[in-house]
């Protein structure tokens, strides 16, 4: 679901040239942004819950969070959604997602806390990076991001589900780290490109 998984997607899936200006935020790209954020909350409390249960309600509900994810970006590109709030919402709401099953994994003791800070530091500071090189232009969201995503989201959604292979989970978690690092390699690359080309330009 998009800064990427989709901080990578703040040009991914709620940016157009449009700006989103005239656009009325009560569209539902955005509602289908704030139910994503709705659902994080209950997503990490059906994950702390004992019972195998409420481990598989945590599944379902990070499922449709990550259906979310894909949604409302389709939803704004295809039909001119584009807003303000869904350019700051989106961001937030994918972050909030992935870092709440992370963290919360990592809390309960089944996903190592360094797989969750080389993940969570990429993301934090790839979003800071974007925000950084703002004035110079936008760092438009790579094909590698996207799968970046991917896999982080179809990683989590192993370590969610109670009965899944151990190496099946490590091989796409290890997948996922490695995607993560080198994506986040390529935009501090894309970052400094950029803000050359910009001081060229203005003949600094």
């Amino acid at each position: 679901m998009r800064p990427d998984g989709r901080a990578d997607k703040m040009t991914e899936t709620h940016s157009t040239a449009g700006g989103g200006h005239g656009v009325s935020p009560w569209n539902i790209a955005n509602v289908l942004t704030v139910i994503r954020l709705v659902l994080v909350p209950f997503f990490t409390i059906c994950l702390f819950l004992p019972g195998l249960g409420w481990r598989l309600a945590a599944l379902v509900l990070f499922a449709l969070a990550s259906i979310t994810d894909h949604l409302d970006g389709e939803l704004a590109r295809r039909y001119g959604l584009v807003t303000d709030f869904g350019k700051i919402a989106d961001p937030i709401a994918d972050k909030a997602l992935t870092g709440a099953a992370l963290v919360s994994l990592s809390v309960l003791g089944e996903l190592p806390w360094w797989v969750t800070i080389v993940i969570m530091g990429r993301e934090l500071g790839v979003t800071l990076l974007r925000f950084a090189v703002l004035r110079h232009g936008v760092i438009p969201a790579s094909y590698g991001g996207k799968v970046k995503t991917v896999l982080q989201l179809f990683a989590i959604a192993l370590y969610i589900l109670p009965w899944s292979p151990e190496l099946l989970r490590w091989s796409a978690m290890g997948a996922a780290v490695l995607v993560t690092v080198i994506t986040g390699v390529d935009y501090v690359i894309r970052a400094i490109r950029l803000r050359g080309l910009a001081r060229r330009v203005r003949g600094e």
